[in-house]
């Protein structure tokens, strides 16, 4: 079958999936593809290219759902209900794609189109909702990292160790706040609580912060 980018994205998502980001050469790919190594350089110059055209898949796909997504509020809906829609849509595309979320924690230093689309649209509903310029990239900064840490975190639980009853029992005991004040809710709730509660934050700056002097 001849070779495309596609089918190379294709393999290397793939491949990334089995061995990960550091693990990832273009040699496993070709193998992949029944094919060489010097034959993809075609179509892909580097590997960092094909890293950054798997990253711009993963964020397109998260960047079309949430227009959708976007597409189906109704006129009335809130600055804050736009960044949720975002937020889930973007958490649920990282879930479609293994390593999904080390993909998009890199792709600004792979200047990725699709990552950008998607920076670019959370800042602009922020601009809109009325965000103040000097704190406009570090609010959208702050939700974007926290959704590709939340993320990383979940596709990682498979492998935390087993921990025993009595395990528990003593860490309980050492730090009571900590497992005390533990959320009792599933994941999805824990994460729609968490992008409300940095919706909130961020709202102080609409409600409190004083216009610049002209």
């Amino acid at each position: 079958m001849k070779l495309t980018q596609e089918r190379i994205v294709d393999a290397g998502m793939a491949t990334f999936a089995e061995v990960g980001y550091h693990g990832l050469s273009m040699r496993q790919v070709a193998v992949r593809l029944d094919a060489t190594a010097g034959s993809l350089y075609y179509h892909v110059k580097s590997k960092n290219d094909l890293l950054a055209m798997m990253a711009d898949r993963v964020c397109l796909q998260a960047y079309d759902a949430a227009t959708a997504a976007m597409e189906a509020l109704p006129p009335e809906s809130t600055w804050r209900e736009e960044v949720e829609v975002q937020a889930a849509t973007l958490r649920r595309s990282l879930h479609e794609h293994p390593g999904g979320a080390i993909l998009l924690a890199d792709s600004p230093k792979m200047l990725s189109t699709g990552g950008l689309s998607l920076m670019e649209r959370l800042l602009r509903t922020l601009l809109d909702a009325g965000v103040p310029r000097p704190h406009l990239v570090t609010a959208a900064d702050t939700l974007l990292s926290h959704i590709t840490g939340f993320a990383l975190q979940e596709q990682s639980e498979s492998q935390a160790p087993a921990i025993t009853p009595e395990r528990y029992a003593d860490l309980r005991t050492r730090f009571p706040l900590t497992f005390e004040e533990a959320p009792r809710h599933g994941q999805d709730e824990k994460f729609h609580r968490s992008i409300h509660l940095l919706c909130t934050a961020i709202e102080t700056l609409i409600t409190h912060e004083p216009e610049p002097p002209p």
